[in-house]
Parts: structure tokens; sequence; C-alpha cells
């Protein structure tokens, strides 16, 4: 199971994401971390383990309030051996901030309508595609989750309303994408507990979770991600 941290930005700071409600999202309370600043934040993660891949949503962007293209950036340059994996919502290929080999645009489906999916065919395949659900209900353009003819290998099914909470994730419609799609390598992302979920996200066929909650909380252990990562659970 591969644990990839993730990094919300909002005004600037590292923050606690919560069920999709950006407006209420605060900077983040950590027990690895007293501070909100990203670079700091980052090291404690890096204290914790040697991960090689990052997620980054610049909230700002997602929500057409600005943008953090110059930290990002930064990080880009400051970390080179990281895969820093990027959602910065709706924007055509060619006014991406960066296209270092270290930066994987992440393509949200909420982000985009039936008139703009078509510009997926600009990234080549070399993207991260993230279905977006808010309980039930997809969000975007609604043919994405119909059809698999635009998706690449790698895709996250994002369900905001486990984003932040104690409900876990959604394994009902991991499990779904799992079975309907076998040849896809699917990203869990939204409500990872501690390792018990881990494992039943492995055993349902999920090799990577996208985690930020219980990695500040402690409740995911340098121990439990040394001993975890690599870990592979019989099916």
């Amino acid at each position: 199971m591969k644990i990839i941290p993730v990094i919300d930005l909002k005004n600037g700071v590292v923050v606690h994401a919560q069920q999709g409600q950006r407006e209420h999202y605060q900077s983040i309370q950590s027990s690895l971390c007293r501070s909100s600043n990203v670079d700091q934040v980052i090291r404690a993660f890096l204290s914790l383990y040697a991960f090689d891949t990052f997620y980054i949503a610049d909230l700002d962007a997602l929500t057409g309030q600005g943008n953090h293209d110059d930290t990002i950036n930064a990080l880009l340059r400051c970390y080179p051996r990281i895969m820093f994996w990027v959602d910065q919502g709706y924007l055509p290929y060619r006014k991406r901030a960066a296209h270092l080999s270290n930066c994987m645009p992440v393509l949200g489906s909420e982000s985009y309508s039936e008139n703009t999916i078509a510009e997926f065919n600009a990234f080549n395949g070399k993207f991260i595609l993230s279905l977006d659900y808010k309980g039930d209900e997809m969000l975007g353009a609604k043919s994405l989750f119909d059809s698999s003819a635009l998706w690449p290998n790698d895709i996250i099914i994002m369900t905001l309303a486990h984003v932040g909470s104690t409900k876990g994730p959604d394994f009902e419609k991991l499990r779904r994408f799992c079975q309907q799609f076998p040849t896809k390598n699917f990203i869990a992302a939204g409500g990872v507990r501690d390792v018990r979920d881990l494992i039943d996200l492995q055993i349902a066929g999920i090799g990577q979770a996208l985690v930020a909650s219980a990695l500040h909380s402690g409740k995911l252990s340098a121990a439990d991600i040394h001993h975890f990562s690599g870990k592979k659970i019989p099916r």
C-alpha cells in the first residue's frame, strides 16, 4: 500500500480539509508540526517516512480566488526527487504553472464540463484523473463517469463527504470501480483513519491512498507506515 500525503493550500497556508466545505477550512492543527507553513509541513511528513509522492490541492485556484503557482513551483524545484500531484482546478494545458518532470497534473471532474473535457487530449495521458463525488452525486462532466475512453491509468476516487471525517473510506464505491475496471489503478481519497482502513482498502483492490488527517493526528505513526508500506494482503 502506497500512502500519499495530502497538502491542501488556501490563502498561503496548509489547511485542514473537512467534507468539501472549503469556505470553512482552517489552518492545519497537527501533532507533527506546529506551523501551517507548507515547507515545514512537508518536512514534518518526511520526518515520518521518505515519501516519494505528495498530492497538492490548490484550493484558491479550485475556487477561482487566485493561485499558489509560486509556492508550488518553489516546491517542485526544492524537492526534485519527489513527484507532486497537483490539482489546480480547470486550467488549459498551455496555462499550467509548471511543466517540470516532477509535476503530475490532477484533472478533477468537478472542474470540467462536457465542453472542456476534450482538453484532456492535450495531456497525452500524462495526468491523473480525479472522479469527484459529493455523496453519491457525480461532480462535473457526467460523461467522465460513464465512459473510460478519456481515462488515464491512475484514477482517484474522491469522496468529499469523507474527507477529514471519521467515516472511513467509501469502500462500496471503491470496490465497484475495481470490479468494473480491473485494468485501472484506483486511488482512495477521503476518510482513511488508520492501518485497519489501509488493510481493508488493499483487500478491496486499492494499492494507493491519499491521506492527511490520520498522519497529522498520529493515528498513522512512522512505525505503522514503515511496517505497512510494501506489505501485500492476500485477496
